[in-house]
């Protein structure tokens, strides 16, 4: 096990939900931080509140989706600490909508910025996390696994990061490298808030009770305690657990509960009946 006390690490998607509770844990475990976000004024603030915790903060306003933005992060972040010991591939947004009803554009807009901005920045902080022989985590969703309906970019993009991220994995077998892909179910953030509907609209209201749901804080604890373990894969809630199981060896049947279990969403842009 590695603690994360004084390690660099860099958090994209870090001005909300997953990313900024990470923030926290991380910086509560003693690690060195750049955090990466488009929201430029909420990632100024929460870097405020972080430095008054005595945390060694950065920020750098990123749209990861640009390629030249993840390239800015990567130098940024070496001028600020001079090392890259922890990447986390948190940014991300999700969609709403049928795919017959749903506009290319959107799937488009989810692949640039759930795939391939995990790839760009990937791409650039690689040699420096050789360097540390430090670790690079895709944060997922179980919808990365089992594909879920009106979710079909959000699930496509999150698949084709499984994908790069077990590659990168074997490719550095021998090189120290440590490779996270960590699975969250249903988590209390905002990424339903902003999810996009089928014109590339924002949806809105959340449709499903978060209350219900396991918390950011929670999430962000279990992922950096994977991270510190150097485990492969991480699988979040009893849900998600059951689901990932039960799809190994019954596909079919899982295919009808996810179905049902979507159908009763409120506002579901399909119905069970």
């Amino acid at each position: 096990m590695q603690s994360l006390n004084q390690k660099v690490v860099i958090i994209t998607g870090a001005s909300s939900g997953i990313g900024e509770a990470l923030a926290f844990e991380a910086a509560s475990r003693g690690a060195s931080l750049m955090l990466a976000a488009r929201n430029i004024k909420k990632l100024e603030a929460l870097g405020h509140l972080l430095e008054m915790e005595n945390t060694k903060v950065k920020v750098c306003e990123t749209d990861v989706s640009v390629m030249k933005d993840c390239e800015r992060l990567i130098a940024e972040t070496l001028k600020a600490y001079g090392k890259i010991d922890v990447l986390i591939n948190n940014a991300g947004i999700s969609m709403r909508a049928l795919f017959v009803d749903t506009d290319p554009a959107v799937i488009h807009r989810l692949m640039n910025v759930n795939f391939w901005g995990a790839v760009y920045c990937t791409k650039f902080a690689l040699p420096y996390l050789l360097k540390q022989k430090g670790s690079v985590a895709g944060i997922s969703s179980i919808a990365g696994i089992k594909g879920l309906p009106a979710r079909t970019g959000y699930s496509a993009s999150k698949f084709a990061m499984l994908g790069f991220m077990e590659s990168l994995r074997i490719e550095n077998l021998k090189t120290g490298l440590h490779v996270l892909m960590a699975f969250p179910g249903f988590t209390a953030s905002n990424i339903r808030n902003t999810a996009l509907a089928a014109d590339g609209s924002q949806q809105g209201e959340s449709p499903r009770d978060e209350s219900k749901m396991m918390t950011a804080e929670e999430v962000a604890v279990h992922v950096l305690d994977a991270i510190e373990k150097r485990k492969r894969t991480l699988v979040l809630t009893a849900q998600g657990k059951l689901t990932v199981w039960l799809n190994k060896f019954f596909p079919a049947w899982v295919d009808k509960l996810v179905f049902n279990h979507m159908a009763k969403e409120p506002d579901a842009p399909f119905k069970k009946n």
